[in-house]
């Protein structure tokens, strides 16, 4: 859920800092780009195309006027895919696992996606730095869409979570893409209104998501839900291939051949982070001695590639950039660990359809949309660290508040409240977030560290739900029925609330770090 989260460049901080240093700065000798991104275009006479209040002349104004209309309906398209694919998945993901038999497994079924991401955003940032991002951010939606089709089709929980590794493919190369499609095509001064739309165009995608997912999955199957969706992919791509066309192209030169940048130094560190990242994930879920190896080897490819992938400091929150990239893997990684196993916990614990336990996050996506726009606003740009800060703060609360519903007497739609106060925390903390990354980073750095916080966002992703997924299987919750509380007591099966409890206390703790971390974002 988190390509909503979309952001002044040429401040040349990210190279100070250490941002693309590697492999990301390197772009191929005689690289050439027509256009300056990030920058308002200019007449013939040199001056800047913008009037006196800023707006940039009448209808090629704003991110809806003229010059930018066509590209801001397309990735609005694509983001508006993303955001119904996610909703419906989280509606079905319960029935999936119940009919695979794999409700052991059941946080794989998210973890594939954020961990076969991580290699792709690597990949995507030295792919758009070197060649432009229209390569990356098409391959990415064809992929997104053969995931789908593997995930729709399969036949076993291993061959699930094959697709959804193939969707996170895709999804971690048309993240990047778009992130450096928003630097190259809006001046800074649209940047918060565009990220502002990307939460937008989740708003109908929640609210339909769950009740076509829940209705399809109930009438028809869940494998529909999923085989369905590759159908959409059509309008985004006829709705963008013609504004993209237009964007300033940048030719390849000596290093920018496709053998070159999967050989490079940072796509090859993100390939041994992704591999370390499953070992782990396997290792948790079978504790064993046997364990032990595949542990140590996952901790030996992880660390070093991590560490040397994101910011100089990030680890330690160092002020500026490392700790924008940090805060977003906190923010990213505690909401969706726990979003992943609410509508599991509504549907055994408290016995509601796969339709409902889907709405009770609707309220999430609309408010993620109000908080985005909320940051948006001119006058709170001075305090747009203090609101990442106060978004962290408000995902903690909400956090807090979902593990009630175990309660008896406690009504189930108190997850519903507490995810309108999570969203609208995030809308203020992720677009903040994509603002300042845009406004720390060079133009010609702007792939490799819009790539750096969005593996930020996927490495927290795929370390807090393997976190919660170990937490669930230690608690007893592998042995917890699918078929609501009646279903689960006729058959004996066991009850774990603990099992979701403390899923739910551990992200409210890293939601808590991450407001601390606000203190250090400049």
């Amino acid at each position: 859920m988190t390509a909503d989260r979309p952001h002044d460049l040429g401040t040349g901080t990210g190279r100070d800092l250490g941002i693309g240093t590697d492999e990301g700065a390197d772009t191929a000798p005689g690289a050439e780009t027509v256009a300056t991104p990030g920058h308002p275009a200019r007449s013939e006479d040199g001056h800047s195309a913008r009037s006196e209040d800023g707006s940039g002349g009448g209808p090629d104004g704003g991110i809806l006027g003229r010059a930018h209309r066509a590209l801001t309906l397309g990735i609005i398209s694509v983001v508006s895919l993303v955001a119904f694919e996610a909703s419906a998945v989280n509606t079905a993901m319960p029935v999936a696992a119940r009919a695979l038999d794999g409700i052991g497994l059941y946080a794989f079924g998210f973890s594939a996606f954020f961990t076969a991401s991580l290699f792709a955003m690597a990949l995507a940032g030295e792919w758009s730095d070197r060649r432009g991002p229209l390569g990356p951010l098409f391959t990415g939606i064809a992929a997104f869409g053969a995931g789908l089709l593997v995930a729709g089709v399969a036949r076993s929980m291993g061959m699930f979570i094959v697709g959804r590794g193939v969707q996170g493919i895709g999804g971690g190369l048309v993240v990047v893409s778009l992130y450096v499609v928003v630097g190259r095509a809006y001046p800074e001064r649209l940047r918060p209104s565009i990220m502002a739309s990307f939460s937008a165009a989740w708003v109908v995608p929640v609210i339909v998501g769950p009740l076509v997912a829940g209705t399809v999955t109930e009438q028809l199957g869940w494998r529909w839900v999923f085989l369905a969706i590759p159908v959409l992919i059509l309008l985004p791509l006829v709705v963008m291939l013609p504004a993209l066309r237009t964007l300033p192209r940048t030719r390849p030169g000596a290093r920018g051949g496709a053998r070159q940048v999967l050989g490079s130094r940072r796509c090859l560190l993100a390939l041994a982070v992704a591999v370390g990242a499953c070992l782990l994930q396997y290792a948790g879920q079978h504790p064993s001695w046997l364990a032990l190896l595949p542990a140590a080897v996952g901790l030996a490819l992880l660390v070093p590639g991590i560490v040397r992938l994101l910011p100089r400091g990030t680890f330690r929150a160092a002020r500026g950039l490392p700790s924008v990239v940090l805060m977003r893997g906190l923010a990213a990684g505690a909401m969706v660990a726990a979003e992943s196993f609410i509508p599991l916990m509504l549907v055994t614990q408290r016995g509601l359809s796969a339709t409902l336990a889907g709405l009770s996050l609707t309220g999430g996506g609309l408010t993620w949309a109000l908080g985005s726009y909320v940051q948006s606003r001119p006058r709170l740009e001075p305090y747009r660290e203090r609101l990442m800060g106060l978004g962290m703060v408000l995902l903690a609360v909400a956090i807090v508040m979902v593990p009630l519903a175990l309660i008896d007497g406690v009504p189930a739609a108190i997850v519903a409240v507490a995810w309108t106060i999570g969203g609208f925390g995030m809308g203020l903390n992720i677009s903040s977030g994509g603002v300042l990354l845009l406004k720390l980073s060079r133009p010609e750095e702007a792939g490799s560290n819009s790539a750096s916080l969005q593996m930020s966002d996927a490495l927290g992703n795929v370390t807090f739900v393997g976190v919660g997924g170990v937490l669930f299987v230690a608690f007893g919750g592998a042995s917890i029925a699918t078929h609501g509380p009646a279903a689960a007591a006729a058959t004996g099966a066991a009850s774990h609330p603990a099992a979701f409890a403390a899923v739910f206390a551990t992200m409210a703790l890293v939601a808590l770090t991450g407001s601390v971390t606000a203190s250090r974002l400049k």
